[in-house]
């Protein structure tokens, strides 16, 4: 886990400074299980977490997953508690709904 100041690079070539203690903004040795939502689009998937609105892609089911888990790891590592309590829904609810289609 990166320190306090230090700048992290991901595979998605995404760079930023750790701002937490241990890096997770304090939220380090808190695991939460977020609500991965992975659809096809085009000729690869796309996967969006909803509790942060937090979106990746990939070119199969798993590297979407994949690099959802590797955005949110960085977004919990980069972000100020304030943008993430901002940004953090607790009730997610997935349901399906009927319409009419003309």
């Amino acid at each position: 886990m990166p320190e306090k100041g230090v700048v992290v690079k991901t595979n998605l070539g995404v760079e930023c400074e750790a701002t937490g203690p241990g890096a997770y903004n304090g939220f380090m040795d808190e695991m939460r299980r977020l609500t991965a939502i992975i659809e096809r689009e085009d000729d690869g998937y796309v996967a969006l977490c909803p509790e942060v609105d937090i979106a990746s892609q990939g070119a199969t089911v798993e590297e979407a997953r994949e690099n959802l888990v590797e955005a949110l790891t960085l977004f919990f590592e980069c972000a100020d508690a304030s943008e993430i309590a901002s940004r953090l829904h607790s009730e997610v609810f997935i349901t399906q709904v009927e319409v009419r289609v003309a």
